[in-house]
């Protein structure tokens, strides 16, 4: 059901097609596993249906539709292209979009077991990624992209939140990593292009390494330190000094904030794992044991120091 009431069914999404898009509608359709905000549906080999679920902003559909046709063709990997737009109607007031699929098995229900391949793929992209946007390209609205500083207050709920005995005599050290990147200098280099999202849920696998990357919903401008984060967020541990080596130059303080957003992410992804009134909603339970993982890498890397 979405918070409008309507269930997504196949027979749903085939009325839509139909309406609107009658040669796509006899493909095959199956509903993807996963999604809370947006609900997937494999249309055929080829394509996919995101559809609005408990999502309301209409933007996140409507900048992925505007600015992924031009990010794709320079990626190294494969994201979710729109190929055709779904309009609300009487019966679905809410946007959906025909996308490419993205072959893979994401990463919260797979594993990587090629750390250093899976590095260095990651670097490649986000390296690919991050280069200067143009002058009307999305700035961050949800504060993913903000410096550690003006994120304490949702740290401290989410680190009050988690289980106590989830983190226990670690608490300091959580707490030491995040106050290093709370005092790490702000960005001061060129708006760059941050997927603003990266997390087990958002890129998908193949073969033990990374093989795509979807959900481009926070796509923004701003500090590349939010998706350098994903160097203890997704990849296994002991991989992140050869993403960054592999990425290129990093100045220290951005590495400082990284490592700090890395940590929140973590807490994030505990708390959406966690049972009980404490958690999040949506129900995730993979998403603990990989926050959990996340959060220990970051610690047992804490005092590493990657080339500048």
């Amino acid at each position: 059901m979405t918070d409008i009431g309507t269930e997504i069914s196949a027979g749903l999404i085939r009325h839509l097609l139909r309406d609107q898009h009658p040669d796509l509608a006899e493909l095959p359709l199956r509903e993807v596993e996963g999604g809370w905000g947006n609900q997937m549906w494999r249309l055929g080999d080829e394509l996919a249906v995101r559809i609005q679920r408990m999502e309301t902003d209409p933007d996140r559909q409507l900048k992925e539709r505007r600015w992924l046709p031009l990010l794709a063709p320079r990626l190294p990997l494969p994201i979710p292209v729109p190929v055709r737009s779904g309009e609300p109607s009487e019966r679905f007031p809410k946007l959906w979009t025909v996308m490419t699929w993205v072959p893979g098995l994401p990463l919260d229900r797979g594993s990587i077991t090629r750390g250093e391949h899976a590095a260095e793929t990651l670097a490649a992209f986000l390296r690919a990624l991050h280069v200067t946007a143009p002058a009307d390209a999305p700035v961050d609205t949800t504060g993913l992209g903000a410096h550690p500083k003006d994120s304490t207050s949702g740290f401290k709920q989410f680190f009050d939140s988690v289980d106590a005995g989830t983190i226990g005599a670690e608490a300091a050290d959580v707490w030491a990593v995040w106050d290093d990147a709370v005092a790490a200098p702000a960005w001061e280099g060129p708006s760059v292009w941050v997927h603003g999202d990266l997390h087990p849920a958002n890129v998908v696998v193949v073969d033990g390494t990374l093989a795509g990357v979807v959900d481009f919903g926070e796509l923004f401008v701003g500090d590349p330190a939010s998706d350098l984060a994903a160097a203890w967020v997704l990849l296994p541990a002991g991989a992140a000094a050869r993403f960054f080596a592999a990425y290129g130059e990093v100045d220290e303080a951005t590495v400082r904030r990284a490592r700090g957003l890395a940590v929140l992410k973590s807490l994030f992804l505990m708390l959406m794992g966690q049972n009980g009134d404490r958690g999040l909603p949506g129900g995730k339970p993979a998403w603990g044991p990989a926050g959990r993982g996340a959060l220990d890498r970051v610690l047992s890397e804490r005092l590493t120091r990657f080339h500048e």
